[in-house]
């Protein structure tokens, strides 16, 4: 079986999108590890896990584990609907190979729902496992001030849809001198969510939460490896860091901003630290909203054996999880299931929305909902999600090109939207304190992070944990179909827009970027010495 075989859907700019297949074993565009070629790949299940087999010419046979769990990979990819359709407005209009020729081009099937905008790749800490490399460069790229707003002009100009929620990052972003300008300069621009991915030592000191959250941030992706003090030492190279982040964690509970915590899982160093973060999530439920796992993207020449005692899937994330007793596989479903939302709701507002149509394999995970004992509960447990989620597609399919409902979702809740869930939701298995009510909230605080606003006591919606793992792609297991459908995308300076995936692996863009509008560290140096004085 194959995904060569156009399926006559076309993207935004008419260009043909491959179907994706729905299970092994099919042939895909991979890269060779060592010079990046482009090289045919063929996935399929071999002792009970599905792997990557591919031979470069000039430097041989790779193979590589892409989903060590054939039983839950085949209910993972039962959930498949592949509707992504680009962009309309790509600044590559010609592009003829992937990922070859990106920045976004024509080729690609999703637009932007989590915009990166690197504010600096200057770093506090000095991580062997940082994909961005930010210590061990020889020049200091720092986009100044008008840059950036360029950068999320960028994303703000996309269309059908424009960017919505931009996440900062780097290195470590609060140390751009214009931190705070730049967040409020977000908000102006009609961002609905601000968020950035920081190491914590900033929001560890005195008042620096309350100022960032008064010039705009929501949300903070903080890397959190463990609960054992001894791994920092050894992932990020500073002993006490654990204790830093804890002092972050209680000054960002005063200001009211909400955590995601992100783990970086390398097999046989802290895989056994799964359990122990979603626990320690739980107990954090006040502030914490999610937890992002990221299995490490390994890099550079390794050999087999150690890169598959290193490599850590998403189906490892779910066992692991599991071993705590609150889920099994059956509460486990991509993150792309979701898109049947955005279609119904599009067909009533008759204007496109924000649509996570990445790859299945992206991204994996299960929401809980969590009782004022901090006892989770699956979702899945109380709501038949794939019976609601068929309902809701039927609904979009009957309401699509109706133009006489355009005006129908500003007279509808968002309640009575999901009032279908009236029959796949069971009371009787929900925590205690979950009607049907407070579910059509919960959904509605979800989808819109306005709902419930003006609800200072916490009591619109319930307490949800969301429990996910991102995959990056590395050489080893690069599938060119999954970049196309990439839904996390890297706003540079240059004026394109990049997959991370293409950004950060394979051919790496972010290292030519990253160059061409650096300086080297004695220029730097030089020129903010300038500036101080």
């Amino acid at each position: 079986m194959t995904n060569k075989t156009p399926s006559g859907r076309k993207t935004l700019t008419g260009a043909p999108i491959n179907p994706l297949p729905s299970d092994v074993p099919y042939s895909t565009i991979s890269l060779c590890p060592e010079c990046s070629a482009k090289v045919d790949a063929q996935v399929l299940e071999k002792d009970g896990k599905i792997v990557m087999e591919k031979t470069c010419p000039e430097h041989g046979f790779f193979r590589d584990t892409i989903f060590s769990d054939a039983e839950l990979y085949h209910r993972v990819m039962a959930w498949n609907r592949d509707v992504g359709c680009g962009v309309s407005n790509p600044a590559v209009t010609d592009a003829k190979s992937c990922p070859d020729d990106c920045g976004m081009c024509n080729l690609h099937v999703s637009h932007t729902v989590l915009a990166n905008v690197d504010l600096t790749n200057r770093c506090n800490l000095a991580c062997p496992i940082c994909f961005a490399n930010a210590n061990v460069q020889d020049y200091i790229y720092e986009p100044s001030y008008e840059e950036i707003v360029q950068m999320l002009q960028t994303l703000r100009d996309s269309r059908p849809v424009a960017g919505r929620v931009v996440q900062f990052a780097g290195g470590e972003p609060t140390l751009h001198p214009d931190w705070f300008r730049i967040l409020t300069k977000a908000i102006d621009m009609g961002f609905s969510q601000v968020q950035c991915a920081t190491n914590g030592l900033k929001f560890a000191e005195d008042g620096f939460a309350e100022k960032s959250r008064d010039a705009g941030l929501h949300t903070l992706y903080l890397q959190f490896d463990g609960v054992d003090p001894g791994l920092y030492e050894k992932i990020r190279g500073r002993k006490d860091l654990l204790d830093v982040k804890m002092k972050a964690i209680e000054k960002i509970r005063k200001t009211g901003m909400k955590i995601v915590y992100v783990p970086t899982i390398v097999g046989g160093l802290n895989d056994d630290q799964v359990p122990k973060i979603v626990q320690f999530a739980l107990d954090t439920i006040d502030v914490c909203s999610g937890i992002s796992f990221q299995p490490v993207a390994i890099t550079g020449r390794i050999d087999e054996a150690e890169r598959e005692k290193m490599r850590f899937t998403l189906a490892d994330l779910a066992n692991g999880v599991n071993s705590l007793g609150y889920t099994t596989k059956d509460d486990w479903f991509p993150l792309s299931c979701t898109t049947p939302i955005t279609e119904l709701i599009q067909a009533l507002r008759n204007e496109p929305n924000v649509m996570v149509s990445c790859h299945p394999l992206c991204g994996l995970g299960t929401y809980f909902f969590v009782d004022e004992n901090r006892k989770p509960t699956p979702v899945t447990r109380f709501l038949d999600i794939k019976g609601l989620f068929d309902d809701i597609q039927k609904q979009a399919e009957k309401l699509k090109n109706k133009t006489t409902f355009k005006t129908l979702y500003n007279n509808l809740s968002k309640f009575n939207l999901f009032a279908s869930a009236n029959k796949h939701f069971d009371e009787s298995k929900a925590p205690e304190g979950l009607t049907l009510k407070k579910l059509g909230q919960t959904i509605e605080g979800l989808l819109d992070k306005r709902a419930g606003r003006g609800k200072n006591d916490g009591t619109y919606t319930y307490k949800t944990l969301m429990v996910a793992g991102m995959h990056f792609m590395d050489s080893y297991n690069y599938d060119v179909e999954r970049v196309k459908r990439c839904v996390i995308h890297y706003s540079a300076p240059d004026g394109h827009l990049y997959p991370f995936c293409a950004y950060n692996s394979g051919l790496v863009f972010r290292n030519g970027i990253e160059k061409q509008y650096s300086v080297t560290k004695a220029e730097y140096r030089q020129n903010r010495a300038v500036k101080v004085v």
